[in-house]
């Protein structure tokens, strides 16, 4: 059963056995639980994942809506999970905690810290279709004490768009899946330097707007 398009013999080829063993073994709950690591752990992609369990479902380990379902409850409890934790545990120690998780870093949490600023809790939909962002989400949304029922309603629309576009583009190309990554690959990349260049553009705006109200400050008193 085990027949699946090598990618290397880093890190992805890694995840990419073991998510084949772990589907071949439980099916759709396979593809939440990865999914559900996925949210908490960024460094495990999802534009693996997902491809790659609609690939299982075109083999008939499992339906197609059952991948999809799955995958969703499994953004669903992984973004709960560090929702859960921003609440109870505070920035500092996320912070400090993202030192040393790979592939994190502060500044992933400023990224999605500053995308909940602006655009409030649209952030969690759109968020949940951008690079990084995507899975770092939740924190600021915990920090920030949203509602917690908006939060998963947002979620899982979010996460249910973006699931079924990658779990069906998966399923169409069946053993072709992993011919999508270069791609994929790059489209992160535009779509990271597009968010970074947005959130550059807005510090300035901010720190213009505050270096100009300390000037004119002493002329209006």
């Amino acid at each position: 059963m085990h027949e699946v398009c090598t990618t290397g013999t880093g890190l992805i080829a890694t995840i990419t056995d073991w998510l084949v063993w772990l589907m071949e073994q439980v099916g759709g709950v396979g593809v939440g639980l990865a999914i559900a690591l996925e949210s908490i752990f960024p460094p495990i992609p999802s534009e693996v994942i997902l491809p790659l369990a609609g690939f299982t479902a075109s083999r008939g380990l499992f339906s197609l809506v059952s991948a999809i379902i799955w995958a969703t409850a499994g953004s669903v409890a992984g973004a709960w999970a560090l929702y859960g934790i921003a609440r109870w545990v505070g920035l500092h120690r996320i912070q400090r905690a993202a030192d040393v998780i790979p592939g994190v870093s502060r500044h992933d949490i400023a990224k999605a810290d500053g995308w909940f600023t602006k655009y409030g809790t649209w952030s969690v939909l759109i968020g949940r279709v951008i690079p990084v962002v995507r899975s770092l989400i939740s924190i600021p949304a915990g920090l920030n004490a949203m509602n917690f029922w908006r939060f998963t309603g947002w979620t899982m629309l979010g996460s249910a768009v973006w699931n079924t576009i990658l779990i069906s583009v998966g399923f169409g190309l069946g053993s072709q899946w992993c011919s999508i990554q270069g791609a994929l690959g790059v489209f992160e990349d535009v779509v990271i330097a597009v968010v970074i260049v947005v959130i550059a553009v807005w510090a300035v705006r901010k720190v213009r707007t505050v270096v100009s109200e300390r000037r004119n400050g002493p002329k209006g008193a």
